[in-house]
């Protein structure tokens, strides 16, 4: 890449992230292009957000012809295609909610804890208050949904933080922890940043039906597990559960940055409690109902479930093959990982894979984590396993 690129970066943009200082130019699908035409196949679409693959065509038509329209207006006036995604999102869910729009996923959960908050008022004098998560969770980054994270590593430099905030070691320990000041319980089914942990379905279960009994709200985080990811609509679906809220953002814009609450206390703002300028503008819910559009034809066909198999037969022939470097696979449908033995491994796994141009994440101390766009081809599967066996040959 043209080194001037890299010092630009260095010189002008906050050290937050650690850069690989690769230059993508172009995508196709599942394969990303860099300066020197050198290609790259990604099981990771952004961290779960490419849902629809890279320079998909009916994307980049609806954006490129919703530009040349309006792009905002703001949410003093009405906008078609935010009413109309809010109707998807709650067809497509099977819930009977409302949904209010934002820019990501932890203002998203900015938005849910409002709303457990508002409820655990009482003629406005706050009753309940106290939010339960676990602690290896992840639920953003700003003050407020980094204090929901229950990771203590987050939480150096930032305080003070707002109180309310209890961490259960597990699903086992939350009803234990809940008390007459405890308005809700928020988890992910699946976490991501935390390992890929799936939660047992049954806990899941038994815990919505106690909290339901004691009147706490259940908030499911679907940031990442949703709009298909786990095979279904949302993690929920395939939990079997009926959460009070859940927060959606990542693959729901196809890369356009949106996030979503929604809720069943359909009624529980009035004007002036919550709001956003660029939430769910033209740009992004017209963006993000031509998404859905696709992947629920691709849910619809067959074909999104043929491809988890095959990525799913795929994945479980490598972790055969490695057995000695994994210890096991986690995770449901197209968003999996697998456990390295350690976490210098892992790192050092994740480097060698970028060399043979195949992109993975980490996730929690020592698992490879695998969010491929959901539309990954079986040739771009084949050739991004083909491309991390030479990467473990190369190391091991």
């Amino acid at each position: 890449m043209n080194k001037n690129f890299e010092q630009l970066d260095k010189k002008y943009v906050l050290h937050s992230y650690k850069r690989n200082y690769i230059n993508f130019v172009s995508g196709k699908n599942a394969t990303l292009f860099d300066d020197r035409g050198s290609d790259y196949i990604d099981f990771t679409s952004g961290i779960g957000v490419a849902s629809v693959g890279h320079g998909n065509k009916a994307l980049a038509d609806t954006i490129c012809n919703q530009a040349k329209n309006i792009i905002h207006i703001s949410n003093l006036y009405y906008i078609e295609p935010q009413a109309l995604l809010a109707k998807k999102l709650v067809e497509l869910s099977g819930y009977d909610m409302r949904a209010f729009f934002a820019n990501s996923g932890a203002e998203a959960n900015e938005g849910a804890i409002k709303i457990a908050r508002k409820y655990g008022e009482v003629d406005g004098e706050i009753k309940r208050y106290k939010i339960i998560t676990l602690k290896n969770s992840f639920h953003g980054r700003t003050i407020t949904s980094l204090k929901a994270t229950g990771q203590e590593k987050m939480h150096n430099f930032f305080g003070p933080f707002p109180d309310g905030f209890v961490y259960a070691n597990d699903i086992d320990e939350v009803i234990s922890l809940c008390d007459d000041k405890t308005v809700a319980v928020m988890i992910e089914l699946i976490q991501g940043e935390g390992g890929v942990e799936p939660q047992d379905k049954q806990k899941v279960k038994i815990l919505q039906e106690e909290l339901k009994k004691r009147d706490i709200l259940l908030i499911v985080d679907e940031v990442q597990t949703g709009i298909y990811r786990t095979g279904e609509f949302f993690a929920s679906n395939l939990y079997k559960i009926k959460p009070d809220i859940i927060t959606v953002a990542k693959g729901l814009g196809g890369g356009v940055p949106i996030g979503v609450v929604m809720t069943r206390l359909k009624d529980i703002f009035s004007y002036g409690d919550h709001g956003s300028t660029f939430g769910g503008n033209y740009l992004s819910t017209s963006a993000s109902c031509t998404v859905l559009d696709i992947l629920k034809s691709e849910k619809d066909s067959g074909k999104l479930d043929k491809r988890v198999q095959y990525f799913s037969k795929k994945l479980g022939e490598f972790a055969l093959k490695h057995k000695n470097i994994i210890n096991k696979e986690v995770g449901f449908a197209l968003m999996r990982g697998l456990r390295i033995s350690d976490e210098e491994t892992l790192l050092k796994i994740i480097q060698e894979a970028k060399k043979n141009r195949v992109l993975l994440l980490r996730a929690g101390r020592n698992t490879l984590r695998f969010l491929p766009p959901l539309t990954i081809t079986k040739a771009e599967i084949d050739k991004g396993f083909e491309r991390l066996d030479n990467a473990f040959k190369n190391i091991f």
